[in-house]
């Protein structure tokens, strides 16, 4: 038998790595790929309405307005990940208990807040969110596509999955003459966001650092100049480039949208 040819080598070796990447649930040719299933638990706050799912730990406010509705999850401790894995987007199954719904429905939820932990509380026994639990607070309306909302607690599957966003990521601003703070919505792919940058018109790249939830800020005087942004993914890594979101004449106060965004 003749020597193996190095063309058809090096395409075996592709065709092994694209194997395992996609197995391990990691960012594969340009997509964030759905994660293993695990197993958790879950329970709901808040009404019908989703009132009191407003605002939360990751800083998105009015969630319509953000783009995320109701179909949103507060993460325990040891998923939060001390906001890093906010906007990150989860499959959510009910499974093992009388009271899911028939054919073991699923939703995909966001992260949008912080279920905090209760050392009041057994770990077992009320203080579902302390760790090292892994359990999702669930918005009210996001829940009952599980369960009889009368259970309060129910064991689940979860997955991370892909976040199916339309449109570009929004930057919401805040801040002063002086200090600059951006909070990032609508961020597609793996939804998450570990660094960010920031270039004025007349500036070169300028190092955002993670203030809380979503948000990042830079202390620099960036008024009068039309400003981009570079981010880059908690999880996968990659890096996109969100040029000239705001005019020169942008206002803190205001959400400004860009065409870019992770797939």
């Amino acid at each position: 038998m003749g020597p193996i040819s190095s063309s058809w080598s090096f395409k075996k070796f592709l065709a092994i790595v694209f194997v395992v990447f996609a197995i391990s649930g990691e960012f594969v040719a340009g997509y964030y790929r759905p994660s293993p299933w695990r197993y958790a638990h879950a329970t709901f706050y808040g009404d019908e309405t989703g009132s009191e799912t407003m605002g939360g730990a990751c800083g998105y406010g009015n969630l319509f307005n953000s783009g995320y509705g109701l179909n949103t999850a507060a993460l325990s401790t040891t998923l939060f990940k001390d906001g890093y894995a906010c906007g990150q987007c989860f499959q959510i199954m009910c499974v093992q208990s009388k009271h899911c719904y028939y054919g073991n429905p699923s939703t995909v939820v966001t992260a949008t807040n912080l279920c905090p932990p209760n050392w009041y509380q057994d770990t077992n026994n009320g203080g579902w969110c302390n760790p090292p639990r892994t359990h999702f607070d669930m918005a009210k309306p996001a829940f009952m596509k599980l369960a009889n909302w009368k259970a309060g607690i129910i064991p689940v599957s979860y997955r991370r999955v892909p976040c199916k966003r339309s449109g570009g990521m929004r930057f919401q601003f805040q801040g002063n003459a002086y200090w600059l703070l951006i909070f990032v919505m609508n961020v597609g792919g793996a939804g998450d966001i570990k660094s960010m940058a920031v270039k004025g018109s007349r500036t070169n790249w300028i190092s955002m650092s993670h203030n809380w939830g979503a948000s990042y800020q830079a202390f620099s005087s960036l008024y009068g100049q039309s400003l981009s942004f570079r981010i880059t993914s908690y999880t996968t890594g990659e890096t996109v480039y969100a040029w000239n979101v705001a005019p020169s004449n942008w206002n803190a106060g205001m959400t400004y949208k860009s065409y870019t965004n992770f797939r």
